[in-house]
């Protein structure tokens, strides 16, 4: 049963802005609610935390295991996803998600969507195969939530009525003479479930007409996705509210699942609270102060375009038209929309989704002439709106850039019982790695176990 007397200990109740049970018409038993908060209200303290933030209820006497998930982008609810589908049957399990600006409201919200499991030569990155595999599984997750929300009549109201992905591939035409022979020595040990192909100019015009291929050579990637970042985010939490109270409903433990719309200034703040914190915070892990100037992680802002094909313009992209890699990309969202990027402006601190009237002209400056140089026809495309958001970058190594993870109990100095995790520096592709790395998130978090996690995602931490 919800404690509802828990409102009281809100220090300003009035700040709540909607809290409600999962299960509609049954008030007694909720299993998940959602917990929204002003974006512009902070967690102080650890006792104000204590007296401030809604307490995940248990309806039987024993105290759930409780983790804190900070950061509501790719891999925050991709780890909320697995700890919830990967703890064991009887746990009693709170999940308390933390985010200031809420779902994907960070860089995963404006990220380009394209995804494939290769580096630009056209090579197979490291683990591609198994990232591809969960990303797959991940997204067949959330469309299946999206359905149930539409049997519930429920999708207008939880804003994922949009088109979550479009299967329509990824064309990459050869940009230098030494590009055409790397790339199409690449396509020999291509992955069966992504194929690649090498085609010529006219086959490539059949896919986009009108396409500039100097060379006479590009790879297609007909199994290549374009993700619609936000509404998928939103899919995957509604898939992680589901899966909670389905558990619950089937005898396995109380499950429940929260989202606060606040931030968390210091890690010390949660001290005690939890059996574990993940830190999902992309960019913004640099923020905290436990963390601050201690991870090698360099930060770099992006800005997408999004652009519209008039109507009294001829259609030149079709339905089934590719999404283009190039010196810039496009990622085509019908025949008449697709989001163009992306810019590097390395160094930034500037975390605004928000793109001023100068910063959008520079950036159609920049990525409109590359664009250009493979499809013309952008020419005749109007720009609608900017986006903007901070990638967390990490270092280069021998396998390429890799993620950060693992167990950072000893950049925290404070001795209590809960461990504190770090997933983080997806780069720009934080929608390839997501699942994969979330589920092996999830069970490290779950064991306590850091040698879960592969030991190339925690050698950063020998170099601090």
């Amino acid at each position: 049963m919800l404690n509802f007397s828990l409102l009281k200990d809100l220090k300003n109740p009035n700040k709540l802005i909607n809290l409600f049970p999962s299960r509609v018409g049954n008030l007694e038993s909720p299993v998940v609610c959602y917990a929204f908060f002003s974006p512009h209200r902070r967690i102080a303290s650890a006792s104000k935390l204590a007296s401030s933030s809604i307490r995940c209820a248990s309806s039987t006497a024993q105290r759930p295991a409780r983790y804190a998930v900070l950061g509501a982008g790719f891999a925050g609810l991709s780890v909320a996803w697995h700890l919830l589908e990967l703890a064991s049957n009887g746990l009693n399990l709170c999940i308390d998600i933390y985010d200031e600006v809420g779902i994907g409201g960070g860089a995963s919200g404006v990220a380009g969507g394209l995804i494939h499991p290769y580096s630009p030569k056209a090579k197979l990155l490291w683990k591609g195969a198994d990232c591809w595999k969960e990303c797959l599984k991940l997204l067949d997750i959330a469309e299946a939530s999206v359905s149930s929300m539409e049997s519930k009549n429920l999708a207008q109201v939880h804003s994922v009525d949009e088109l979550l992905v479009w299967r329509r591939g990824i064309l990459r035409p050869a940009t230098t003479t030494r590009n055409v022979d790397i790339l199409n020595e690449n396509v020999q040990n291509c992955l069966r479930e992504c194929r690649i192909e090498s085609i010529d100019k006219e086959a490539a015009s059949n896919l986009i007409p009108n396409m500039r291929m100097p060379y006479n050579s590009a790879i297609y990637m007909p199994e290549a996705i374009n993700i619609n970042p936000q509404p998928y985010l939103k899919a995957l939490f509604f898939a992680c509210k589901n899966l909670a109270e389905e558990l619950a409903a089937s005898g396995y433990g109380g499950k429940e699942i929260y989202l606060h719309k606040m931030s968390v200034n210091r890690l010390l703040e949660l001290g005690g609270e939890y059996n574990a914190v993940i830190i999902c915070l992309g960019a913004k892990a640099d923020m905290l102060p436990e963390l601050s100037g201690r991870l090698p992680l360099r930060t770099c802002r992006g800005v997408i375009a999004h652009l519209h094909l008039p109507k009294d313009i001829r259609d030149e992209y079709g339905e089934h038209s590719p999404s283009i890699l190039s010196d810039a990309w496009i990622a085509a969202r019908g025949s008449r929309n697709l989001v163009m990027g992306s810019t590097w402006e390395w160094r930034s601190r500037n975390y605004s989704p928000s793109v001023s009237a100068a910063e959008a002209s520079m950036a159609l400056g920049e990525l409109i002439p590359k664009v250009s140089s493979v499809y013309p026809g952008i020419q005749n495309w109007t720009f609608t709106e900017a986006r903007a958001g901070v990638r967390a970058m990490p270092p280069k190594t021998p396998l390429g850039s890799l993620p950060l993870l693992g167990c950072i109990d000893d950049f925290v100095d404070w001795d209590n019982r809960c461990k504190y995790w770090l997933f983080g520096g997806l780069g720009s592709r934080g929608l390839l790695y997501h699942a994969w790395l979330g589920k092996i998130m999830a069970q490290a978090v779950l064991s306590s176990n850091e040698s879960l996690i592969p030991s190339e995602l925690t050698s950063w931490k020998k170099l601090q």
